[in-house]
């Protein structure tokens, strides 16, 4: 009886037994059913599988196919298999899933190893890994919660696994994930981590993005280098195992360091900063005048949108180059000169006037306005902006970590000189450089498009192109070098105007060449009077002048505010044959896809005859040649004293103009050679910020070297073909630009000024 009680009750137990493992089962199927049937939370549909919602970067794509930038929610911009290393590929499944090709989207045996013997690795596979950055989300720490939703991971992996290749699975996962600072996906991993493409990483660059993958956030190289070595030779461990490199290999590249080389892509960072800023406000524009076929509004932070530009990446370098090299050189000038002022660094103003520009620099600071936001008083707001804190201000040995008030960094970035670069290609329209200033972390304001100063001498060449256009006037033809008056009530002035010369040196007789050279001012007096004002506003504006001007005499001396982008876009017109071409920033824009949304054409229109333009240009090489651009051709200084004196020795034809305005407040240079006309803008944020004397202060020392720096640069890039041939003659040239050479003579040489100040 004893023996038969323990038989049934062993097969009681065996009941029990099969019964749990079945109901599991069971019970592991139902989940598995409900989860498909979407009663565990909403699955992904068919079309979601198909086209899954990620946040794609647009990218910004010079003209020779480099990326200079990216508007994103998330830096992301997604590439192919084909476009991915096979050390990268072969690190992941190492790593992440070494069964990758042999399952359908779970890998059971990991699984079972994972229940059975915890701590001996994940069981998510990489398609898991991938359902949940798609679809399921972060993992919850509720047990009984992050059972469900890896049961719903299941699902949908299995359906992942039937939508896709596994090569398309790996890509999806790579492009998908956030490997921090700023680098969303594989490709930004790439470029900010190590500055290349994902082809071109090593297998040790690989093993690390891929060691990353365990907990970007932990393993971060930028905070844990030594951290992020030992993931990565662990991942380099894992990859000896799976044989995709020899031991030899492993152990000589576990003795590598993480050979980093960081390119941050946040907007301050990279190359055209302030030209991406200009572009995102044309974009904003552009995608509410051309919607999506559904008639939605593109999204330029998230929609993948291609816009390729006009900007050269490498003339973008080398414009920023140049103006950080002249300028920091400039600047220590600057620096030691402000040691003898007392109201540093502003001239020509009384106490109560630079309290009044601090004041108002406070109140358009982002500090003050996000302090008037949150509610805070005037007392309150004073008191936090005259107590000391920590802060990281600008200098040209990189940033510095400092303890200062905001109303003490006001008045310290007050003392940096700013300056302009943009670049033009004439026959085009085509904007190959862009610097809007020397810092677009610390100074925001775009000195190309957004700011307006005047313009000094740089405008008499509209002055002479129209007297020449209309009266065919010659660069030979002669005027006495004496005083002009335009009489008062004439073009509606109230008083008579008399400009002197900037040097007050009169007598003889000058060619309009030497005026021009010389930026005589009584040249540009009597010749703004033959054509009148209002024929020289009209040519200016044709030429690409937008902003008002008033048909007011002055402006033959410069009087008129206008941008660096204007100007230069005029003076494209006398090397582009007297024809107008609209600048462009833009070829085409693409959607994510490759569809081409909208291709960009120049438009133009003819403003002076060919043989005007030319006999312009002929006289703006007289600048360059024995007027205030002479240094172009040498080493220059100045009473044997070397004045930020570069030896440039250019001997190619070059058309230019220097300018300079009242008090040293604005110097100026528009350089043209017969493919690329630039200009260059030097001075302070206020006007009252300047040099004391005109050596340091004029156009041809605080611009000039900006220009000559970033043209020799691109010279110096063969592949570039920038023209150092003379600019074409037209053919039956009728108007004479031979001028007898005894018209050069040493008196005439003699008034020609050093500097070109107008005022």
């Amino acid at each position: 009886m004893a023996t038969k009680k323990k038989t049934t009750g062993f097969k009681k137990y065996i009941k029990w037994f099969w019964g749990i493992v079945l109901g599991g089962f069971s019970l592991l199927i139902l989940l598995f059913l409900f989860a498909s049937w979407g009663f565990l939370g909403a699955l992904p549909t068919f079309e979601e599988l198909e086209n899954p919602e990620t946040n794609l970067a647009t990218e910004v794509i010079s003209i020779d196919g480099k990326t200079i930038g990216k508007y994103a929610t998330e830096n992301r911009t997604p590439i192919n298999y084909k476009d991915l290393p096979q050390n990268i590929v072969e690190a992941l499944v190492a790593t992440e899933d070494e069964r990758f090709y042999e399952h359908s989207g779970i890998d059971f045996r990991g699984t079972a190893r994972a229940v059975l013997k915890p701590g001996s690795g994940g069981a998510s596979t990489i398609t898991q890994q991938l359902a949940r950055m798609l679809f399921t989300g972060k993992k919850s720490r509720n047990k009984v919660k992050r059972v469900l939703q890896k049961v719903k991971e299941w699902v949908v992996a299995t359906k992942l696994e039937r939508q896709y290749t596994k090569q398309e699975i790996l890509t999806m996962y790579l492009n998908k994930y956030d490997f921090l600072n700023q680098a969303v996906g594989i490709r930004s991993a790439a470029r900010i981590y190590f500055g290349k493409e994902p082809k071109e990483l090593k297998v040790e660059e690989s093993a690390m993005l891929v060691g990353m993958l365990k907990n970007s956030s932990y393993f971060n190289p930028l905070r844990r280098a030594e951290l992020v070595k030992q993931r990565r030779n662990v991942v380099l461990k894992q990859m000896n195992r799976s044989q995709f490199i020899s031991l030899k290999e492993k152990d000589s590249l576990q003795q590598l360091d993480l050979g980093l080389d960081v390119h941050k892509e946040s907007h301050s960072d990279g190359y055209a900063t302030y030209f991406r800023t200009y572009l995102q406000k044309y974009l904003r524009k552009w995608v509410q005048e051309n919607p999506k076929p559904n008639g939605e509004e593109y999204d330029i932070f998230r929609d993948g949108l291609k816009i390729y530009v006009t900007i050269d990446s490498r003339m973008q370098q080398y414009a920023e180059e140049a103006i950080k090299e002249h300028i920091a050189n400039l600047q220590s000038y600057f620096f030691k000169e402000q040691k003898r002022n007392k109201t540093a660094p502003f001239y020509d103003l009384e106490k109560d006037q630079i309290k009044g520009i601090l004041e108002r620099a406070k109140k358009n600071s982002e500090r003050y306005k996000r302090l008037k936001i949150s509610g805070k008083s005037s007392k309150e707001i004073d008191k936090i902006f005259n107590t000391k804190t920590k802060m990281k201000v600008f200098s040209w040995k990189g940033d510095v970590d400092t303890i200062m008030s905001p109303s003490d960094s006001i008045r310290y970035y007050k003392y940096f000189l700013r300056s302009g670069l943009v670049s033009i290609e004439p026959q085009t329209g085509h904007i190959k450089a862009w610097v809007g200033g020397i810092n677009n972390k610390h100074f925001k304001y775009d000195a190309v498009a957004q700011q307006k100063r005047q313009v000094g001498s740089t405008f008499k060449p509209f002055v002479y192109a129209t007297a020449i256009n209309q009266l065919k006037m010659s660069p030979c033809d002669e005027f006495p070098n004496t005083l002009y008056t335009i009489p008062k009530g004439k073009y509606g002035i109230p008083e008579a105007w008399t400009p002197e010369n900037a040097n007050l040196k009169y007598g003889g007789m000058l060619t309009l060449k030497d005026g021009l050279a010389g930026s005589v001012n009584t040249m540009s007096a009597r010749l703004i009077d033959k054509v009148t004002p209002e024929n020289v506003v009209r040519l200016a504006k044709s030429a690409g002048i937008e902003s008002d001007m008033q048909a007011n005499p002055s402006i033959a001396l410069g009087a008129v505010e206008l941008s660096l982008l204007e100007m230069v876009s005029a003076y494209s017109t006398f090397a582009n044959k007297g024809l107008r071409v609209n600048p462009m920033i833009l070829t085409r824009i693409e959607d994510k896809n490759g569809t081409v949304l909208q291709e960009f054409t120049p438009e133009t229109k003819e403003v002076l005859s060919e043989e005007s333009a030319y006999v312009i240009l002929d006289l703006l090489k007289g600048v360059t040649e024995s007027g205030s651009g002479v240094r172009l051709r040498s080493t220059w200084s100045s009473g044997g004293k070397a004045v930020t004196g570069f030896p440039y020795k250019f001997t190619n034809p070059i058309a230019g103009k220097t300018g300079t305005t009242q008090n040293q407040s604005d110097g100026w240079f528009m350089g043209i050679v017969p493919n690329l006309a630039t200009g260059v803008w030097t001075g302070g944020e206020d006007r009252a910020t300047h040099f004391s004397g005109i050596s340091y202060g004029q156009g041809a020392t605080m611009s000039l070297p900006s220009w000559a720096l970033f043209m020799k640069k691109c010279y110096a890039d063969k592949t570039l073909n920038i023209s150092s041939e003379d600019f074409e003659e037209p053919e039956n040239l009728s108007i004479n630009i031979k001028c007898d050479e005894k018209s050069d003579t040493d008196d005439k040489k003699d008034v020609i000024p050093v500097d070109d100040t107008d005022f």
